[in-house]
């Protein structure tokens, strides 16, 4: 009985692995909210806008 124990400790640790390895590797979905997608659009123009004129060098 305890060979047996011994032989199903790491099939079922291999199981459990090919699992978590099938769910890991899954293509993501896509998510198909065009009011999320133009709001973050919104947020990345304005952080790339300037919104100062730039430091003098030396001065803090």
């Amino acid at each position: 009985m305890a060979a047996l124990a011994w032989l199903i400790i790491p099939v079922v640790a291999a199981l459990l692995a090919m699992l978590w390895a099938g769910w890991a590797a899954r293509t993501p979905r896509a998510t198909g909210d065009p009011a999320s997608l133009a709001e973050h659009q919104r947020f990345r123009a304005a952080m790339e806008r300037s919104t100062g004129s730039p430091a003098e060098p030396g001065k803090r």
